[in-house]
Parts: C-alpha cells; structure tokens; sequence
C-alpha cells in the first residue's frame, strides 16, 4: 500500500520534467532581446513576414554583401541597401546574429539540445546565421577554413532537424 503515493510522486516529477519551465527555457538570441541604447533596433526585429519579404531576403542574400573588418555587413548594391527592409536586414545581421567561432558554437549546441520546432525568427536568424558562416569559409584559408566548415555544419543539421521535426508534426494527425 506504500506504492500508491510512490507512483504518484514519480508521476508528478515526471510530468514536471516534461513540461519546460518558461523561465528556464534560455534564448537562442538574447541580442534580439536587449537592443543597444545607442540603436533605434526595435525588440525582436523579424525580416519574413510575407511572401514578399522571403523574395527580397532573398534578393538581398544574393546582392553581393560586404564584411567590414569590425564584422559589419552591408548590401553593396546602392537601390537595394536603400529600402526599408534592408534597415531591418543590416539590423539583424550586425546586431542580432553570431558572428564569432566560439557564439556560433554555443548556438549551435543549444539548437541541437533545443525541443520542439523553432520559431519563426529563430529559424530565420539561424539561416542567416549559416549563410554567414558559408561566407566567411569560402573566405578564409587552411586551419580556419576547417572551424567555419565545421560550425557551418552543425547549423546546417540543426536546421535540417527542425525541418524534419516541422514537416513530421504536420504529416500527424
């Protein structure tokens, strides 16, 4: 008769354990979160909120971008770095995603250790996260050429993971 209260304790830990706490579930982009004070960035800046949108991100991935030596990234092509979008875009890429080896690794353990299917902008800034990555391995050279291909795969299998997670959770009633 003492297995009663046993099995519901371990029945309501379990449950407990399941269930992800709001406030420890960490942030994929905290940057996202807290703007500089110096930027007019708004909180959570999203670029793909229509069909539209996904066709000029698009455009502005295969403009010919430029990385500055601080790590600033710009749109060359002088009509397409003048619409609005490209404010957001510039936004998101300087001030929203990792730029650095061991930022891009940590992002990359907590997408592999994430539950459940990204969100919108978290899939979003993680592809401009490996479009990124992509850039500068075709950049660099020897040893560094090797850690940006190795961080570009991990992005590109956390990616491929969520899209499979994604397409499953549809395919199931």
């Amino acid at each position: 008769m003492c297995w009663k209260p046993l099995l519901l304790l371990l029945l309501c830990y379990d449950a407990q354990a399941t269930v992800p706490h709001r406030w420890s579930r960490a942030v994929l982009f905290p940057a996202a979160h807290r703007p500089k004070r110096s930027s007019s960035m708004p909180l959570n800046p999203v670029l793909q909120n229509s069909l539209e949108e996904v066709e000029l991100l698009y455009e502005f991935l295969l403009a010919e971008l430029e990385i500055s030596p601080d790590l600033e990234i710009s749109i060359k092509d002088e009509e397409l770095a003048s619409l609005r979008k490209a404010s957001d875009f510039r936004t998101v890429c300087n001030d929203v995603i990792p730029k650095r080896i061991p930022d891009i690794r940590r992002l990359s353990a907590s997408l592999s250790s994430h539950p459940g299917i990204l969100k919108k902008e978290d899939f979003e800034r993680t592809a401009l996260t490996l479009a990124y990555a992509a850039y500068r391995a075709a950049l660099s050279q020897g040893h560094q050429k090797d850690i940006w291909a190795q961080s570009l795969l991990s992005l590109f299998q956390a990616l491929r993971q969520d899209l499979v997670r994604s397409s499953g959770s549809r395919l199931s009633p």
